[in-house]
């Protein structure tokens, strides 16, 4: 439905993600760098220069993240256009409203996924409302964003998404929200309808289990192993979830490419 953009365009974002939010020396990154230092791979003109390379570099966090255009619609939006290099007053303000409106961008991913199902028909009215509303929130100053209480738009969107869900399921698989996963041999299991909202599944053996209809939002899918997997029609997966799984051309997704490095992988 109409409403702001909720794919990531870094050409128009002030290279929000690569200053505003910290990141810890690990497997995902080669180095330590604090909330509010910028990238030294940031240049001059918010681009990465390593952006090809990230994955050899050390950097594969970066590829797995997704601001789901909250980083343009803060910098062009809310901003006006004007960058944190631009006018220094605005770096501290900026960069901590780039993760509440974050937040509400990827409810309003979960509302649009919702909004597509020919299931939820009987909570469309419902959920457009509540669309609506965030959106509303998208489009109030740094300073109103700041006073948001995120962990209760969450919590008020999560209920109606959980509605949704069941309907989409109507035959509910698996009970596994927020179980602990991590590791599980699960190949070839039918997860048809599962629940799976919040589940661990930390390297996860999924190989060509039926994901169809599944409830995965929230899962946490790193290292988790989708080759041949099927996730048609999985509820309120993210481009995330994905990069940061295992998979291969014969991973069934809904509606999301397969990432580059699943190819090489």
């Amino acid at each position: 439905m109409p409403g702001v953009e909720l794919h990531a365009e870094c050409s128009r974002c002030f290279g929000l993600c690569c200053a505003a939010l910290p990141f810890t020396a690990s497997a995902d990154f080669a180095v330590d760098k604090p909330a509010g230092t910028a990238c030294g791979n940031l240049l001059a003109d918010f681009s990465c220069g390593i952006h090809e390379r990230l994955r050899d570099e050390g950097y594969a966090g970066c590829t797995v993240f997704d601001c789901f255009g909250a980083g343009q619609h803060l910098s062009q939006h809310t901003f006006g256009g004007v960058s944190w290099r631009q006018e220094p007053r605005s770096r501290e303000p900026m960069f901590a409203a780039f993760p509440v409106m974050r937040g509400l961008h990827e409810l309003l991913h979960y509302l649009t996924d919702a909004l597509d199902r020919p299931e939820t028909a009987p909570l469309h009215a419902d959920l457009r409302t509540r669309h609506t509303e965030l959106t509303s929130l998208t489009e109030q100053d740094a300073a109103s964003l700041l006073a948001l209480d995120l962990d209760a738009e969450r919590a008020r969107t999560g209920d109606l998404l959980a509605r949704a869900s069941t309907l989409v399921r109507s035959r509910p698989g698996p009970e596994h929200r927020g179980a602990d996963l991590m590791g599980r041999r699960l190949s070839r299991a039918d997860l048809r309808g599962a629940h799976l909202r919040g589940a661990l599944l930390i390297a996860a053996d999924l190989r060509d289990a039926d994901l169809r209809r599944a409830d995965l939002l929230g899962a946490d899918l790193r290292d988790t192993d989708l080759r041949g997997a099927d996730l048609t029609g999985a509820l309120f997966v993210t481009r995330p979830q994905i990069a940061a799984a295992r998979g291969d051309t014969s991973t069934r997704l809904p509606g999301l490419q397969h990432p580059r490095h699943w190819e090489s992988g």
